[in-house]
């Protein structure tokens, strides 16, 4: 007779490849590890594959690799049929993870946080920050529900709500050639060598077509790690740099003694930062919400900051 996988062999293959070691997943999941082992083994047998290799670290087999993408997508379903059956009308219930990019996360993420436990106490929010690139992987992996990012996002399985347009702002050193206060034209780059975060982040592609545009160049061997990063070597004078809106009005002063901030003329440089989910989700209703109280806290918070979309 075929044996059906359980529910419970799934979440807990989800949460072995997680966390990669099966003491790990068993103290995570709060059971024993041979008990964790045997259900492994159980869910391997029903399925007559071999899932994992077992060794100091937990490495997924090419079927262990596929039946974990599927796996998600049936938990994901499941949660989804137990929140719509438990969803008050105007409530958001459940546990969230939440992915981040840490560009904008640290400026406008706490606003959102506090909004979200006011108006859905039931809430919880498991937050992660990664880069937009490991951030999108991670999402189509199931590791995170819904995203908080810069766009586009390159991916056809992904529903995406714009939210603002953020302009972006030219920094540089006190005696660089382009310091002023007056507004840049986007032309004045031509020649000067730009600084930017390295190509995991959607902000360096933006910028990378920014400087090919206008005859920058984009500086390879200093990649910043962060927007700090990238302030302080332009304040070093290793180059101007390409800022957002949100970093600047959270941690620049104004004036500042070791940097000028000038916009670019008639805001014609901006990113656009969007909520994402899988559209496999079944949770659309839920992260549209969020997606309205993050829109809300662009229109009351940052007035004049950025430029809501909608």
């Amino acid at each position: 007779m075929t044996r059906t996988p359980t529910l419970q062999q799934l979440r807990y293959f989800a949460a072995l490849a997680d966390a990669g070691h099966f003491r790990k997943a068993a103290e995570r999941l709060g059971i024993t590890q041979p008990s964790l082992s045997l259900q492994i083994a159980n869910l391997e047998e029903a399925l007559h594959h071999r899932l994992v290799e077992r060794g100091r670290r937990v490495v997924l087999t090419p079927a262990g690799r596929d039946v974990l993408r599927r796996a998600r997508t049936v938990l994901d379903e499941v949660e989804a049929l137990v929140e719509t059956c438990h969803r008050s009308e105007a409530g958001m219930p459940g546990t969230v993870r939440l992915g981040v990019s840490p560009t904008l996360g640290p400026y406008f993420l706490p606003q959102v946080v506090r909004r979200l436990r006011d108006r859905f106490p039931d809430v919880r929010l498991v937050i992660r920050e990664a880069p937009p690139r490991a951030l999108v992987t991670e999402l189509l992996d199931g590791m995170h529900d819904v995203m908080l990012t810069q766009l586009p996002v390159g991916s056809t399985y992904v529903s995406v709500v714009p939210l603002f347009r953020e302009p972006l702002f030219a920094v540089m050193s006190p005696d660089h050639v382009l310091a002023g206060e007056a507004p840049l034209d986007p032309v004045e780059l031509a020649g000067q060598e730009v600084l930017t975060l390295g190509p995991d982040y959607t902000l360096h592609a933006q910028i990378a077509e920014l400087c090919a545009e206008h005859g920058a160049w984009l500086r390879q061997d200093y990649e910043g790690t962060s927007l700090d990063a990238l302030r302080q070597m332009a304040a070093m004078r290793m180059g101007m740099t390409v800022l957002p809106a949100l970093y600047i009005a959270s941690e620049i002063a104004a004036p500042d003694p070791d940097v000028v901030v000038r916009p670019f003329r008639g805001g014609r440089v901006t990113r656009t930062v969007g909520v994402v989910w899988r559209k496999s989700s079944g949770r659309q209703e839920s992260f549209e919400r969020f997606a309205d109280v993050a829109r809300g806290i662009a229109r009351d918070a940052f007035r004049g900051v950025v430029q809501v979309i909608g």
